[in-house]
């Protein structure tokens, strides 16, 4: 692994000049995590752009896609996995059914019951975006050995379940 200076560390130096009164540690980690999800967003728009989806569209799709066999859940579970207000998710799902990608069908465990089910169609498109997903993000993490990934994973999983706990 090279330490090699990079903008982040031209920033900090920066700010050192100027304020060297503050504590700038934060910056050394969480403006590289803002610079790579830049970097992480352009990956996935490209990745999206095949099958011609939008970020919240794959999202949504893919929310249905890994709920298993019958691809199909309840408006609520679509609400709690992608984190929106009900009134935004059906927004969504509409245009989602206007493009072919879900239906809406009857819950048979609910006579009142919607599910929102993936057709044909959206399981094409959401295999198609993740498989280009993945391959953008694996080259966006080759420079860092298996072991190195893990271990970023958990140092992140740690510090997204601090924030997320400190923020509610």
């Amino acid at each position: 692994m090279t330490n090699q200076p990079d903008e982040v560390d031209q920033l900090i130096a920066d700010w050192q000049r100027e304020r060297p009164d503050l504590d700038l540690s934060p910056l050394q980690v969480l403006s590289r995590v803002s610079r790579l999800a830049r970097h992480l967003e352009i990956g996935r728009r490209k990745a999206f752009s095949n099958p011609e989806l939008e970020l919240w569209e794959f999202d949504v799709l893919a929310a249905l896609r890994r709920s298993g066999k019958n691809y199909a859940l309840t408006p609520s579970s679509l609400i709690s996995e992608n984190l929106v207000t009900s009134g935004t998710m059906t927004n969504r799902v509409d245009r989602l059914v206007e493009r072919g990608l879900v239906v809406r069908q009857s819950d048979p465990n609910d006579g009142r019951g919607v599910l929102v089910k993936l057709t044909a169609e959206g399981k094409k498109s959401v295999d198609q975006a993740i498989s280009a997903l993945v391959e953008i993000e694996s080259n966006l993490l080759k420079s860092l050995p298996k072991s190195e990934q893990k271990q970023l994973a958990d140092l992140l999983r740690v510090l997204t379940s601090s924030v997320a706990t400190n923020q509610d």
